[in-house]
């Protein structure tokens, strides 16, 4: 088997789990699920059909991965955050078929409370702050905070703010890993 699975948790026949992945209590994981090595999946968890999760990712307590949410390598997803699968929901209103695809890249940080609506890319090492609603697509490593989301500065893939304006052209250094930044055309890229 090779990875952990508590005793009151249900994973539905046919759902693909990876080797030292940790399941704990009280988490559904529907069948087509797809779920990476070494993760950790926190109490009261839930994962939909057509969802795929990578290796090394976190997701705390209460949260709910919804149909066609994608989360690559080392997604850290914080306790109780959303994800959205219809735009525009209504009760009375079926709109199974208007499911938006959800794409969360490598190494990104969803905090706490925060919801994601569906149909955006958040960008590689990007930082979401606990309690934003993203909107839009999140540029990589961006740091984005509020209610709607908006960036107020740059993460390290260390999880550091970097010393970078949110737009023009700079240089930073991660202050643990002496990793170098560039901002050049809103975009961060690590060179070192």
């Amino acid at each position: 088997m090779g990875y952990q699975i508590h005793d009151s948790a249900i994973v539905d026949e046919g759902a693909e789990i990876g080797l030292g992945t940790r399941i704990w209590h009280f988490v559904h994981i529907c069948g087509g699920a797809r779920i990476g090595r070494y993760c950790s999946l926190g109490q009261n968890v839930f994962v939909a059909n057509n969802v795929v999760i990578g290796d090394n990712c976190k997701i705390q307590n209460n949260v709910s991965v919804y149909d066609n949410v994608t989360l690559e390598d080392g997604v850290f997803c914080g306790p109780s955050m959303v994800f959205t699968n219809v735009y525009n929901p209504r009760a009375l209103v079926e709109r199974k078929n208007e499911y938006r695809n959800t794409v969360v890249k490598k190494g990104a940080t969803l905090g706490a409370n925060c919801t994601i609506v569906c149909g955006v890319t958040i960008g590689k090492f990007a930082f979401i702050g606990a309690g934003a609603v993203v909107k839009h697509d999140v540029p990589p490593y961006a740091l984005m905070v509020g209610v709607p989301a908006k960036q107020i500065g740059w993460m390290s893939e260390f999880g550091e703010q970097l010393d970078l304006p949110v737009t023009g052209e700079a240089e930073a250094v991660c202050l643990h890993t002496q990793e170098k930044y560039v901002l050049a055309n809103k975009v961060v890229k690590k060179v070192n």
